[in-house]
Protein backbone atom coordinates (compact mmCIF):
# COMPACT_ATOMS: atom_id res chain seq x y z
CA UNK A 1 0.00 0.00 0.00
CA UNK A 2 1.44 3.39 -1.03
CA UNK A 3 1.68 6.00 1.73
CA UNK A 4 1.39 9.70 1.00
CA UNK A 5 2.95 10.92 4.28
CA UNK A 6 5.52 8.89 6.22
CA UNK A 7 6.73 9.19 9.82
CA UNK A 8 9.23 11.98 10.55
CA UNK A 9 12.94 11.19 10.38
CA UNK A 10 14.33 10.14 13.73
CA UNK A 11 11.05 8.83 15.13
CA UNK A 12 9.89 5.26 15.63
CA UNK A 13 6.58 3.41 15.49
CA UNK A 14 5.87 0.67 18.01
CA UNK A 15 3.42 -1.77 16.42
CA UNK A 16 1.24 -4.18 18.46
CA UNK A 17 3.53 -7.15 17.74
CA UNK A 18 6.47 -5.29 19.38
CA UNK A 19 4.78 -3.34 22.17
CA UNK A 20 5.23 -6.17 24.70
CA UNK A 21 8.93 -5.21 24.84
CA UNK A 22 7.94 -1.74 26.00
CA UNK A 23 5.53 -3.18 28.53
CA UNK A 24 8.44 -5.23 29.88
CA UNK A 25 10.89 -2.36 30.39
CA UNK A 26 8.21 0.01 31.66
CA UNK A 27 7.27 -2.51 34.34
CA UNK A 28 10.91 -3.12 35.25
CA UNK A 29 11.75 0.58 35.69
CA UNK A 30 8.57 1.45 37.60
CA UNK A 31 8.95 -1.52 39.95
CA UNK A 32 12.59 -0.61 40.62
CA UNK A 33 11.78 3.04 41.34
CA UNK A 34 8.99 2.16 43.74
CA UNK A 35 11.19 -0.46 45.42
CA UNK A 36 13.56 2.39 46.35
CA UNK A 37 10.73 4.66 47.55
CA UNK A 38 10.33 6.86 44.45
CA UNK A 39 6.89 8.17 43.46
CA UNK A 40 5.74 9.00 39.94
CA UNK A 41 5.55 12.60 38.70
CA UNK A 42 4.06 13.72 35.36
CA UNK A 43 5.20 16.89 33.62
CA UNK A 44 4.32 18.84 30.43
CA UNK A 45 5.76 17.85 27.07
CA UNK A 46 6.91 21.44 26.50
CA UNK A 47 8.27 24.13 28.81
CA UNK A 48 9.28 27.77 28.61
CA UNK A 49 12.51 27.81 26.60
CA UNK A 50 14.21 29.77 29.36
CA UNK A 51 13.95 26.79 31.70
CA UNK A 52 16.33 24.74 29.58
CA UNK A 53 18.67 27.64 28.80
CA UNK A 54 19.08 28.37 32.51
CA UNK A 55 19.35 24.75 33.68
CA UNK A 56 20.89 22.70 30.86
CA UNK A 57 23.24 25.54 29.89
CA UNK A 58 23.54 27.81 26.87
CA UNK A 59 26.97 26.37 25.93
CA UNK A 60 25.74 22.78 25.65
CA UNK A 61 25.02 20.96 22.40
CA UNK A 62 21.45 20.44 23.62
CA UNK A 63 20.68 24.17 23.82
CA UNK A 64 22.89 25.33 20.96
CA UNK A 65 21.98 22.70 18.36
CA UNK A 66 19.33 20.20 19.40
CA UNK A 67 16.23 21.83 20.89
CA UNK A 68 12.86 22.02 19.12
CA UNK A 69 11.52 25.48 19.99
CA UNK A 70 8.23 27.02 18.84
CA UNK A 71 6.27 30.21 19.35
CA UNK A 72 2.49 30.20 19.22
CA UNK A 73 0.67 33.45 18.45
CA UNK A 74 0.54 35.62 21.55
CA UNK A 75 2.69 33.27 23.62
CA UNK A 76 6.30 33.20 24.75
CA UNK A 77 8.76 30.76 23.20
CA UNK A 78 8.34 27.15 24.24
CA UNK A 79 10.59 24.12 23.77
CA UNK A 80 9.76 20.44 23.54
CA UNK A 81 11.58 18.93 26.51
CA UNK A 82 15.05 17.62 25.54
CA UNK A 83 15.42 15.90 28.93
CA UNK A 84 13.39 15.36 32.08
CA UNK A 85 15.30 16.79 35.05
CA UNK A 86 14.65 20.50 34.46
CA UNK A 87 10.89 20.01 34.08
CA UNK A 88 10.63 17.66 37.05
CA UNK A 89 12.53 20.05 39.34
CA UNK A 90 10.49 23.02 38.08
CA UNK A 91 7.29 21.08 38.86
CA UNK A 92 8.48 20.13 42.34
CA UNK A 93 9.34 23.75 43.16
CA UNK A 94 6.18 25.23 41.65
CA UNK A 95 3.82 22.76 43.33
CA UNK A 96 5.39 22.95 46.78
CA UNK A 97 6.68 19.37 46.81
CA UNK A 98 9.94 20.58 48.35
CA UNK A 99 7.99 21.84 51.36
CA UNK A 100 6.90 18.31 52.26
CA UNK A 101 10.17 17.22 53.88
CA UNK A 102 13.40 15.71 52.59
CA UNK A 103 14.43 13.65 50.82
CA UNK A 104 11.91 13.89 48.02
CA UNK A 105 12.10 11.08 45.44
CA UNK A 106 10.29 11.17 42.10
CA UNK A 107 10.46 9.21 38.85
CA UNK A 108 8.97 9.58 35.39
CA UNK A 109 8.71 7.80 32.05
CA UNK A 110 8.49 10.42 29.31
CA UNK A 111 9.17 11.20 25.66
CA UNK A 112 11.98 13.69 24.92
CA UNK A 113 13.00 15.51 21.75
CA UNK A 114 16.41 16.45 20.34
CA UNK A 115 17.34 17.40 16.78
CA UNK A 116 20.24 15.00 16.26
CA UNK A 117 21.51 12.84 13.42
CA UNK A 118 19.46 9.63 13.78
CA UNK A 119 21.44 6.43 14.26
CA UNK A 120 21.21 3.17 16.20
CA UNK A 121 20.34 4.04 19.79
CA UNK A 122 19.84 7.76 19.02
CA UNK A 123 16.49 9.15 17.88
CA UNK A 124 14.99 12.61 17.62
CA UNK A 125 12.04 11.49 19.70
CA UNK A 126 13.14 9.10 22.41
CA UNK A 127 11.80 7.85 25.72
CA UNK A 128 13.45 8.31 29.05
CA UNK A 129 13.08 6.79 32.50
CA UNK A 130 14.33 9.33 35.01
CA UNK A 131 14.70 9.57 38.78
CA UNK A 132 15.33 12.70 40.85
CA UNK A 133 16.37 12.66 44.52
CA UNK A 134 16.16 16.04 46.25
CA UNK A 135 17.25 17.31 49.65
CA UNK A 136 20.44 15.48 50.60
CA UNK A 137 24.14 16.17 49.98
CA UNK A 138 25.21 12.78 51.33
CA UNK A 139 27.31 10.52 49.07
CA UNK A 140 25.11 7.70 50.40
CA UNK A 141 22.33 9.19 48.26
CA UNK A 142 24.60 9.06 45.21
CA UNK A 143 25.26 5.38 45.89
CA UNK A 144 21.54 4.66 46.40
CA UNK A 145 20.67 6.26 43.07
CA UNK A 146 23.36 4.24 41.31
CA UNK A 147 22.04 1.10 43.02
CA UNK A 148 18.55 1.84 41.68
CA UNK A 149 19.87 2.12 38.13
CA UNK A 150 21.83 -1.11 38.60
CA UNK A 151 18.68 -2.83 39.87
CA UNK A 152 16.98 -2.00 36.55
CA UNK A 153 19.95 -3.30 34.57
CA UNK A 154 20.16 -6.52 36.60
CA UNK A 155 16.41 -7.15 36.50
CA UNK A 156 16.45 -6.69 32.73
CA UNK A 157 19.12 -9.40 32.58
CA UNK A 158 21.80 -7.25 30.93
CA UNK A 159 25.39 -8.46 30.93
CA UNK A 160 28.75 -6.77 30.32
CA UNK A 161 27.52 -3.40 31.55
CA UNK A 162 30.22 -1.29 33.17
CA UNK A 163 29.62 1.46 35.72
CA UNK A 164 31.91 4.44 35.14
CA UNK A 165 32.11 7.18 37.79
CA UNK A 166 33.82 10.55 38.08
CA UNK A 167 33.66 13.75 40.07
CA UNK A 168 33.52 17.08 38.24
CA UNK A 169 33.80 19.07 41.45
CA UNK A 170 32.05 22.13 42.76
CA UNK A 171 32.20 25.74 41.47
CA UNK A 172 35.27 26.41 43.63
CA UNK A 173 37.50 23.64 42.29
CA UNK A 174 35.99 23.82 38.82
CA UNK A 175 37.22 27.41 38.44
CA UNK A 176 40.80 26.17 38.83
CA UNK A 177 40.11 23.36 36.38
CA UNK A 178 38.65 25.76 33.82
CA UNK A 179 41.82 27.84 34.03
CA UNK A 180 43.92 24.74 33.35
CA UNK A 181 41.73 23.78 30.38
CA UNK A 182 41.94 27.27 28.89
CA UNK A 183 45.71 27.14 29.14
CA UNK A 184 45.82 23.68 27.52
CA UNK A 185 43.48 24.51 24.62
CA UNK A 186 44.92 27.99 24.02
CA UNK A 187 47.80 26.47 22.05
CA UNK A 188 45.32 24.39 20.03
CA UNK A 189 42.73 27.06 19.23
CA UNK A 190 43.21 26.84 15.49
CA UNK A 191 42.20 23.16 15.49
CA UNK A 192 39.00 23.58 17.52
CA UNK A 193 35.60 23.68 15.82
CA UNK A 194 33.76 27.01 15.77
CA UNK A 195 31.43 25.93 18.59
CA UNK A 196 34.33 24.96 20.84
CA UNK A 197 36.15 28.22 20.11
CA UNK A 198 33.18 29.95 21.74
CA UNK A 199 33.17 27.44 24.59
CA UNK A 200 36.88 28.00 25.29
CA UNK A 201 36.14 31.35 26.88
CA UNK A 202 32.68 30.68 28.30
CA UNK A 203 32.79 27.04 29.48
CA UNK A 204 35.90 25.08 28.41
CA UNK A 205 34.66 21.85 30.04
CA UNK A 206 32.07 21.58 27.27
CA UNK A 207 34.93 21.02 24.80
CA UNK A 208 35.47 17.63 26.44
CA UNK A 209 31.91 16.69 25.45
CA UNK A 210 32.21 17.81 21.79
CA UNK A 211 31.24 15.17 19.22
CA UNK A 212 33.72 16.49 16.63
CA UNK A 213 36.42 13.84 16.01
CA UNK A 214 39.12 16.52 15.96
CA UNK A 215 38.02 18.09 19.26
CA UNK A 216 37.65 14.64 20.81
CA UNK A 217 41.22 13.79 19.81
CA UNK A 218 42.54 17.08 21.19
CA UNK A 219 40.76 16.39 24.49
CA UNK A 220 42.49 13.07 25.09
CA UNK A 221 45.56 14.68 26.68
CA UNK A 222 43.73 17.54 28.40
CA UNK A 223 44.04 17.98 32.19
CA UNK A 224 41.64 15.86 34.26
CA UNK A 225 39.27 17.25 36.87
CA UNK A 226 40.27 14.76 39.58
CA UNK A 227 43.62 16.56 39.89
CA UNK A 228 41.85 19.81 40.78
CA UNK A 229 39.22 18.71 43.32
CA UNK A 230 38.97 20.62 46.58
CA UNK A 231 39.16 18.72 49.87
CA UNK A 232 35.37 18.55 50.30
CA UNK A 233 34.83 17.16 46.80
CA UNK A 234 37.64 14.65 47.27
CA UNK A 235 36.08 13.47 50.53
CA UNK A 236 32.64 13.17 48.89
CA UNK A 237 34.08 11.07 46.05
CA UNK A 238 36.02 8.81 48.45
CA UNK A 239 32.89 8.18 50.54
CA UNK A 240 30.92 7.35 47.39
CA UNK A 241 33.53 4.80 46.34
CA UNK A 242 33.52 3.26 49.82
CA UNK A 243 29.71 3.01 49.87
CA UNK A 244 29.62 1.40 46.42
CA UNK A 245 32.20 -1.08 47.71
CA UNK A 246 29.99 -1.85 50.73
CA UNK A 247 27.12 -2.50 48.32
CA UNK A 248 29.23 -4.84 46.23
CA UNK A 249 28.85 -2.61 43.17
CA UNK A 250 31.86 -2.68 40.86
CA UNK A 251 32.93 0.52 39.11
CA UNK A 252 35.64 2.14 37.03
CA UNK A 253 36.91 5.66 37.62
CA UNK A 254 36.63 7.51 34.31
CA UNK A 255 37.97 11.09 34.48
CA UNK A 256 36.67 11.82 30.97
CA UNK A 257 33.01 11.68 31.98
CA UNK A 258 31.66 15.22 32.23
CA UNK A 259 28.06 14.62 31.03
CA UNK A 260 26.49 16.89 28.45
CA UNK A 261 24.49 19.24 30.69
CA UNK A 262 25.80 22.19 32.69
CA UNK A 263 23.82 21.60 35.87
CA UNK A 264 25.98 18.65 37.03
CA UNK A 265 28.30 18.99 40.06
CA UNK A 266 30.51 16.49 41.87
CA UNK A 267 29.38 12.92 41.14
CA UNK A 268 28.67 11.93 37.54
CA UNK A 269 28.22 8.36 36.33
CA UNK A 270 27.34 6.26 33.31
CA UNK A 271 26.41 2.63 32.73
CA UNK A 272 28.07 1.68 29.44
CA UNK A 273 27.81 -1.26 27.04
CA UNK A 274 29.69 -2.02 23.83
CA UNK A 275 26.84 -4.15 22.45
CA UNK A 276 24.94 -1.35 20.68
CA UNK A 277 27.74 0.47 18.88
CA UNK A 278 28.90 4.01 19.51
CA UNK A 279 25.81 5.04 21.49
CA UNK A 280 26.70 2.74 24.39
CA UNK A 281 25.55 4.79 27.39
CA UNK A 282 22.46 3.01 28.71
CA UNK A 283 22.09 5.27 31.73
CA UNK A 284 23.75 8.48 32.89
CA UNK A 285 23.36 10.89 35.76
CA UNK A 286 24.88 12.60 38.74
CA UNK A 287 24.57 15.49 41.19
CA UNK A 288 23.18 18.92 40.35
CA UNK A 289 23.46 20.72 43.68
CA UNK A 290 23.14 24.19 42.13
CA UNK A 291 20.14 23.61 39.87
CA UNK A 292 17.37 24.38 42.36
CA UNK A 293 19.15 27.56 43.43
CA UNK A 294 19.42 28.60 39.76
CA UNK A 295 15.66 28.15 39.30
CA UNK A 296 14.36 29.41 42.66
CA UNK A 297 17.11 31.11 44.66
CA UNK A 298 16.85 28.40 47.33
CA UNK A 299 19.95 26.23 47.82
CA UNK A 300 18.89 22.57 47.93
CA UNK A 301 21.19 19.67 46.95
CA UNK A 302 19.84 17.15 44.46
CA UNK A 303 20.80 14.39 42.05
CA UNK A 304 19.26 12.17 39.39
CA UNK A 305 19.70 10.05 36.28
CA UNK A 306 18.13 9.37 32.92
CA UNK A 307 17.87 6.00 31.18
CA UNK A 308 16.94 5.73 27.51
CA UNK A 309 14.28 3.06 27.02
CA UNK A 310 15.13 2.57 23.33
CA UNK A 311 18.73 1.83 24.26
CA UNK A 312 17.64 -0.46 27.07
CA UNK A 313 15.42 -2.46 24.70
CA UNK A 314 18.11 -2.49 22.00
CA UNK A 315 20.69 -3.86 24.46
CA UNK A 316 18.24 -6.49 25.74
CA UNK A 317 17.59 -7.60 22.16
CA UNK A 318 21.30 -7.78 21.35
CA UNK A 319 21.98 -9.86 24.46
CA UNK A 320 18.98 -12.16 24.08
CA UNK A 321 17.29 -11.08 27.31
CA UNK A 322 13.77 -12.26 28.05
CA UNK A 323 10.75 -10.03 27.59
CA UNK A 324 7.27 -10.49 29.02
CA UNK A 325 5.15 -12.74 26.86
CA UNK A 326 2.73 -10.81 24.64
CA UNK A 327 -0.76 -10.72 26.11
CA UNK A 328 -3.12 -12.68 23.85
CA UNK A 329 -6.79 -13.55 23.56
CA UNK A 330 -8.02 -16.06 26.17
CA UNK A 331 -10.88 -17.46 24.10
CA UNK A 332 -12.12 -17.01 20.54
CA UNK A 333 -15.78 -17.89 19.88
CA UNK A 334 -16.35 -18.97 16.28
CA UNK A 335 -19.97 -18.84 15.10
CA UNK A 336 -21.87 -20.63 12.34
CA UNK A 337 -25.05 -18.53 12.04
CA UNK A 338 -26.78 -15.36 13.18
CA UNK A 339 -28.35 -16.98 16.27
CA UNK A 340 -24.96 -18.27 17.40
CA UNK A 341 -23.40 -14.87 16.70
CA UNK A 342 -25.98 -13.21 18.98
CA UNK A 343 -25.20 -15.73 21.73
CA UNK A 344 -21.44 -15.13 21.30
CA UNK A 345 -22.02 -11.46 22.07
CA UNK A 346 -23.73 -12.37 25.38
CA UNK A 347 -21.12 -14.97 26.35
CA UNK A 348 -18.24 -12.61 25.59
CA UNK A 349 -19.82 -9.84 27.65
CA UNK A 350 -20.06 -12.14 30.69
CA UNK A 351 -16.48 -13.38 30.26
CA UNK A 352 -15.13 -9.83 29.99
CA UNK A 353 -16.86 -8.87 33.24
CA UNK A 354 -14.58 -11.44 34.88
CA UNK A 355 -11.46 -10.12 33.17
CA UNK A 356 -11.37 -12.80 30.47
CA UNK A 357 -10.15 -11.57 27.07
CA UNK A 358 -12.86 -12.93 24.74
CA UNK A 359 -13.31 -12.31 21.01
CA UNK A 360 -15.80 -13.37 18.35
CA UNK A 361 -16.27 -12.73 14.65
CA UNK A 362 -17.28 -9.18 13.71
CA UNK A 363 -16.24 -9.37 10.04
CA UNK A 364 -18.60 -12.05 8.69
CA UNK A 365 -16.00 -14.74 7.98
CA UNK A 366 -16.64 -18.42 7.37
CA UNK A 367 -15.63 -21.00 9.98
CA UNK A 368 -12.27 -21.82 8.39
CA UNK A 369 -11.31 -18.15 8.20
CA UNK A 370 -12.43 -17.58 11.78
CA UNK A 371 -10.22 -20.38 13.07
CA UNK A 372 -7.29 -19.07 11.03
CA UNK A 373 -7.81 -15.68 12.66
CA UNK A 374 -7.97 -17.29 16.12
CA UNK A 375 -4.53 -18.80 15.46
CA UNK A 376 -3.18 -15.49 14.19
CA UNK A 377 -4.16 -13.58 17.33
CA UNK A 378 -2.74 -16.31 19.59
CA UNK A 379 -6.02 -17.36 21.21
CA UNK A 380 -5.41 -19.81 24.06
CA UNK A 381 -8.79 -21.50 23.60
CA UNK A 382 -11.50 -21.54 20.97
CA UNK A 383 -14.99 -22.92 20.63
CA UNK A 384 -17.40 -23.30 17.72
CA UNK A 385 -20.94 -22.17 18.40
CA UNK A 386 -23.82 -23.29 16.17
CA UNK A 387 -27.43 -24.51 16.36
CA UNK A 388 -26.45 -27.94 17.77
CA UNK A 389 -24.45 -26.39 20.62
CA UNK A 390 -27.26 -23.99 21.43
CA UNK A 391 -29.86 -26.79 21.49
CA UNK A 392 -27.71 -29.11 23.62
CA UNK A 393 -26.37 -26.30 25.84
CA UNK A 394 -22.90 -27.78 25.50
CA UNK A 395 -19.79 -26.81 23.60
CA UNK A 396 -16.35 -28.32 22.91
CA UNK A 397 -13.63 -26.06 24.26
CA UNK A 398 -10.43 -26.47 22.27
CA UNK A 399 -6.96 -25.92 23.72
CA UNK A 400 -5.17 -24.19 20.86
CA UNK A 401 -1.69 -25.19 22.05
CA UNK A 402 -2.20 -28.97 21.86
CA UNK A 403 -5.53 -29.44 20.08
CA UNK A 404 -7.20 -31.21 23.01
CA UNK A 405 -10.89 -30.55 23.69
CA UNK A 406 -13.11 -30.48 26.76
CA UNK A 407 -16.90 -30.40 26.74
CA UNK A 408 -18.42 -27.81 29.06
CA UNK A 409 -22.00 -26.65 29.66
CA UNK A 410 -23.29 -23.39 28.24
CA UNK A 411 -25.44 -21.02 30.27
CA UNK A 412 -25.16 -20.50 34.02
CA UNK A 413 -21.78 -21.57 35.36
CA UNK A 414 -20.02 -21.43 31.98
CA UNK A 415 -17.92 -18.42 32.95
CA UNK A 416 -16.74 -20.04 36.20
CA UNK A 417 -15.93 -23.29 34.42
CA UNK A 418 -13.87 -21.55 31.79
CA UNK A 419 -11.97 -19.51 34.39
CA UNK A 420 -10.99 -22.73 36.19
CA UNK A 421 -9.81 -24.30 32.92
CA UNK A 422 -7.87 -21.15 31.97
CA UNK A 423 -6.17 -20.98 35.38
CA UNK A 424 -5.05 -24.59 35.10
CA UNK A 425 -3.81 -23.93 31.58
CA UNK A 426 -1.74 -20.95 32.71
CA UNK A 427 -0.38 -22.86 35.68
CA UNK A 428 0.59 -25.94 33.73
CA UNK A 429 1.55 -24.50 30.34
CA UNK A 430 2.89 -21.03 31.07
CA UNK A 431 3.69 -21.22 34.78
CA UNK A 432 2.66 -17.63 35.42
CA UNK A 433 -0.05 -18.06 38.02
Amino acid sequence: MDLVVKRPKGTQDVVPSEVYKWHTVEKIVKDAAELFGFKEIRIPTFEDTGLFVRSVGDTTDVVQKEMYSVTAKGDAQFTLRPEGTAGAIRAMIENGVLNEGFPQKVYYVISCFRHEKPQSGRLREFHQFGCELVGTASPAADAQLIALAKNVIDTAGLKNIELHINSIGCPECRAKYHAALKEYFADRKQQLCDTCLDRLERNPMRILDCKSPICSELSKNAPIILDYLCDDCKEHFEKLKATLGDMGIEYKIDPRIVRGLDYYTRTVFEFITTDIGAQGTVCGGGRYDGLIETLSGQSVPALGFGMGLERLILTMEKQGCEFMKPDTCDIYIATLDDEAAAEAVKISAELRKSGIKAEYDIVGRGLKAQMKYANKIGAKFSMVLGSNELEQHEVDLKNMSDGSTKRITLGEGFCESFIDILCNYLLNIEGIM
